[in-house]
Formats: C-alpha cells, structure tokens, sequence
C-alpha cells in the first residue's frame, strides 16, 4: 500500500470515472443516469444521489475536470486540487460507516455526488502530490488507448490501463512476436 485506504480507494474511482470517457470503443460509460447511478453504488458513495439529467450532466464536468489532472505536472496540480477544495466548500472530517473503519470525508454528509467526486478526488490527489509520487499519475502506453491509470505498484511497472484490456492485448503481440522470431521445430522423420 503506498498510500491510505481511502486514498488508494478515492484515485481507483477517479481513474474509473475518467476512462468512462476513454475506451477504445468510443462508448461513453457514463452517458445516461443509470451509468451515474451503477458508479455511485459500486464505490459506495454516500452523497446525496437525485438520479437526474442534472446530476448526470454535474458529474461529466466533474468528470472533464477529474481527467484534466493527467495534463498537467504536479505543481499545477496543487493549484488546480486547492481550487477544486476551495468551490466545493471541503471540511475534511473522520468518519466510520458501513464496513470501512476511519477514513475522511470532505463534504456534507448530503452534499450533490459530483461536489464530493470532485472534493474526495481532490483531498485524495492531494496525498499524491504532497507524497512526491504524481510521476504514478500516468497514460495507458497502448499505442491506441488514451485512458488513464494511477500506478500503484511497489515497483511502479503499471503500463497499461484496466478499461481496454491493453496489457492483455500487448501480452498476445509480445507472445506472437517471440513465436515468428522462434526458430522452426524441426521434424524428425
């Protein structure tokens, strides 16, 4: 683990929310309210939830604003986080719910979900950045992907994204490019 639960927890949804926008496939996995409302409970968010246009529409921008992280170098950033902490009102408290121990929220218990996708992604980029390590902020090195990935390996070796199948499919080329450079078997008669 290189950084708190929460943390760790907070940047693989932020990852997820990104690459919703950045498949291979051109679908947009966050396109309708049901998209939103499968994200909200898959990573348990307890914010409010109004299950609207509106709120589907607030968490595409939070979602632009989100990506626009892996554009920039890390002092930028530091700017960019305290500006997203600052517009959505973040009171950082500890909490204890469901079956996650001590954790941090940012925001109001009732706060709208794309307020606190964008204060808990903050805080939690902001662990990044004061840790030195925003280089594990970092692009799928697929020649035909353009989604993100947080590597959070002990021995920083994470190359591909999670949304593409792209380490998969490198690991097929690199096998079929070893097999035609291999010398023929030989047949005995």
């Amino acid at each position: 683990m290189v950084f708190a639960p929460d943390t760790e927890m907070s940047i693989a949804a932020a990852v997820e929310m990104v690459n919703t926008a950045r498949r291979r496939d051109g679908h947009d996995a966050m396109a309708t309210v049901d998209d939103v409302t499968e994200f909200y409970t898959r990573w348990g968010y307890t914010a409010r939830h109004d299950g609207d246009t509106t709120e589907l529409a607030a968490v595409r921008d939070a979602r632009d604003q989100i990506a626009a992280l892996w554009d920039v170098d890390r002092d930028t950033a530091a700017g960019t986080l305290n500006e997203m902490l600052a517009r959505g009102g973040a009171v950082p408290y500890l909490t204890r719910h469901d079956d996650l121990d001590w954790h941090l929220h940012g925001t109001a218990p009732h706060s709208p979900l794309a307020t606190v996708l964008l204060v808990e992604t903050a805080m939690a980029m902001a662990d990044v950045v004061r840790s030195a390590e925003y280089d594990r902020l970092q692009r799928c090195e697929a020649d035909d992907c353009d989604a993100v990935l947080v590597d959070l390996s002990r021995n920083r070796s994470r190359r591909f994204c999670d949304v593409n199948g792209c380490a998969n499919r490198a690991h097929v080329a690199a096998y079929r490019a070893r097999r035609a450079g291999a010398p023929a078997l030989r047949q005995e008669d």
